[in-house]
């Protein structure tokens, strides 16, 4: 799968709150793709878009789970830093036929409209 296949992926994500721009992308030897990117911690939205994110990548529903996780990746703390320096989140898919761009409509029809409006992220609670 080449660079191109996650244009339209990778363009939405740099439009969500929290997340900061440096979006890597890759795949494996089998096909499967990965997105890693990180939430700056300190912005007001950064656990409304985790939650937001992890909702629809790990659990949409019960019976219609999408073949991605999202999950946080570091490297040991000890060694290296915090949480702002080192503390990264990691979109992959477990279905080589499930592209970068059906995961990025699944997205976009169940974040918030328009994605980069703050008020729209705003919830009460």
């Amino acid at each position: 799968m080449d660079e191109r296949a996650f244009t339209t992926l990778t363009d939405y994500l740099d439009k969500v709150p929290a997340i900061e721009e440096s979006i890597a992308t890759g795949t494996d030897s089998q096909g499967l793709w990965w997105v890693k990117f990180t939430i700056d911690i300190n912005h007001p939205l950064a656990w409304h878009t985790v939650q937001e994110l992890g909702c629809v990548i790990n659990y949409l529903s019960i019976k219609e789970r999408l073949p991605t996780v999202f999950y946080p990746v570091s490297p040991a703390p000890y060694l290296n830093g915090g949480p702002a320096d080192y503390l990264n989140w990691v979109i992959e898919t477990k279905d080589k036929n499930f592209r970068p761009g059906t995961l990025m409509k699944w997205l976009k029809g169940r974040l918030p409209q328009p994605v980069e409006d703050i008020e729209q992220w705003e919830i009460d609670g």
